[in-house]
Formats: structure tokens, sequence, C-alpha cells
């Protein structure tokens, strides 16, 4: 007997392997799906102007990754010590305006020049309500908690979604026709638009992406983290301890999820591998500085050695250099 309602991901899609780009955009499970990628040795720009909640928002940055814009100190505040901007996310803020200038202009010069290589952006919605300045009217990435009262906060319609990604798509094809949008909703609840708000809120991105699907059936695909999380999961156990952010163990079975829809056998069989170093690389083997601690690290190298030269593709280079540094540290 079935004790849950198994939700039913995409059908045939194009695979994902690891000679592939992919960049990545959207909230915070789109870092945690990210992370997981680049520890599974994929080519991945993750966030290239930090963490987006909105659809608005993230067109606007993707807009100003495709133009190359470069950011000036017109385009900064100055606010609780730091200089910041309203597309950025905080991690991006410093004290020095030419820092945090080369900061932004750097990850947005590197995302521009992949764009003719991407094979697929994945594109996690978080809602669809937005937070605009009154002052200019910009739709803001992050409030940074500046006065409440310098915002007006609304719902985008599933027609202004369609709209604004329906012309970004086109823009993307002339740079980089072969490239596939796969679009995801989070699973991360809102709550602060309220319980029946963020209700209503998904239902508009979930509707924009169909209209979206429809429009462009050989680009725009969607994988279900949102109904992953609330129909098949359900239960209060796969939240963490706010109730509103999946836990741990949610967040890798979606991943366990995606990895059966998108990833090949051959990918998937290069993902255990590369999983397993990331896994032996954080385990400490009791005795550390002793001969078993030295054979364990040395057995990570020789693997890592193995999978290189299978797939001369993959960059080990940070785990080796790990790997030598704690056995010369324990020899010295």
């Amino acid at each position: 007997m079935e004790f849950r309602t198994r939700v039913d991901t995409p059908k045939n899609v194009p695979g994902i392997a690891h000679g592939d780009e992919l960049l990545l955009m959207g909230s915070c499970f789109s870092e945690h799906i990210g992370n997981m990628l680049i520890d599974a040795k994929f080519r991945c720009d993750v966030n290239p102007l930090g963490i987006v909640y909105n659809p608005r928002s993230m067109r606007i940055a993707l807009e100003h990754i495709r133009e190359k814009k470069l950011y000036t100190e017109a385009d900064l505040f100055f606010h609780n010590g730091c200089h910041r901007s309203y597309m950025h996310h905080g991690s991006f803020a410093g004290n020095s305006a030419e820092k945090t200038l080369d900061t932004i202009n750097t990850r947005i010069d590197r995302a521009h020049r992949s764009l003719p290589r991407i094979s697929h952006m994945l594109l996690t919605f978080g809602t669809a309500w937005v937070f605009r300045l009154k002052e200019s009217g910009q739709v803001v990435s992050n409030c940074h908690k500046m006065p409440a009262n310098l915002f007006e906060h609304t719902r985008l319609t599933v027609e202004e979604i369609i709209e604004d990604y329906a012309g970004l798509i086109r823009e993307m094809q002339k740079i980089n026709p072969t490239c596939r949008f796969l679009f995801t909703v989070s699973p991360v609840r809102h709550t602060k638009d309220g319980a029946h708000g963020n209700q209503l809120s998904k239902a508009v991105l979930l509707l924009a992406i169909e209209g979206l699907q429809k429009m462009f059936p050989q680009q725009a695909l969607y994988f279900p983290a949102y109904e992953i999380v609330q129909d098949e999961l359900r239960d209060y156990r796969f939240y963490d301890q706010d109730m509103n952010h999946p836990s741990p163990v949610a967040v890798n079975y979606v991943w366990e999820r995606f990895a059966e829809c998108f990833f090949p056998p051959g990918t998937q069989t290069i993902v255990d591998q590369c999983l397993k170093i990331k896994k032996d690389l954080l385990h400490r083997p009791f005795g550390n500085n002793t001969e078993a601690g030295k054979d364990f690290l040395k057995q990570i190298i020789l693997r890592i050695n193995a999978v290189e030269k299978n797939h001369p593709n993959l960059d080990f280079k940070k785990e080796k250099e790990q790997c030598h540094t704690q056995l010369n540290m324990w020899q010295n």
C-alpha cells in the first residue's frame, strides 16, 4: 500500500551532463540545489547578483547580465556603514564603493561571457510579491532593511510575468538558440505575505510558468520542486525550525528526484563518485594524525585521480590541495 502521493516529474527531457554549463538564479532554494551541483562537479554559476526572490527582479538581473551592465556609484546607496545595491544581495555590500562595484561588475562580466555556452538556465521563482521604491518605481531585489515606508508592496500578475519572460527568452535565443529554461517554484513559504497571500503568490507563479511552456514548448521546462515538498512530503518533519524552509532531508530528496529526472545513468555514476569524495572529505576518521588517518586521505587522492583519468574535464584541484595540506600538517 502506498502511503504518499508521488509527484510525477517530466519524462524524456534533455539530460544534463558534466560537459554542460548551467546558470542558476532564484531563491535560497536554488542556492541549495546549485551547491549540490557544484559538489557534483557540474560547471555552474549560481546567483551572479545574489539570492533573488521575485520574477521581475530576476528578469532585470538577467537583462543586466545580457547587456553586461556596468554598475557605477549612481547605482549604489549607503546604509549602515556599507555601499549597497538594490539589485544585489547583502553579501555584495562593502565599506568601499570601489570594491563593491568591482565585485558586482566582475560577477556580471563572468556571467555575461558564459551566456553563449549555457545549456540550461535554472530559474527558481520564490514569490510574485515585489517591493517598489516609491520615489523611482524601481522593483528591488533586496530591501536591505530600509524603512518600509520607502516601498510599495504589490503582486505581479500572470500576464506581467509571461510578458517579461517571453521577451527575455526571445532575446536570449539570439545569443544562444539551444539554451533551455528550466523553471521551478520554490517550496519556501513566504508567510510574511500571509498564508492566503503566499498561496495566491505561488498560484500566480505556477500559471505564469504554464503560459511560458505553452509559448515555448521546446525551450521552457518545469520541474515540480514545489509540488514534491507540498504534496509528496507534506509534513512539518520536512521543514526547518522556522517551519517555512525545507529541511536538509527535504532538500536532499528534491535533489534525488531532480537527478533521476535530468541525469542519464552515466552522469549519475559520476555524480555518485563526486559526492562520495565530498562526503569523505567532510569525515574525520578516528585517530586523525595516525597511519589510518593518513591512509584515509591517500585513498581519497587515489580515487580522485581515478575519476580525473576517466573524466579530465572535472576539476578536483581544491579537494587534492585539501588532502595534501592536511597530510603535510600531520607530517610536520
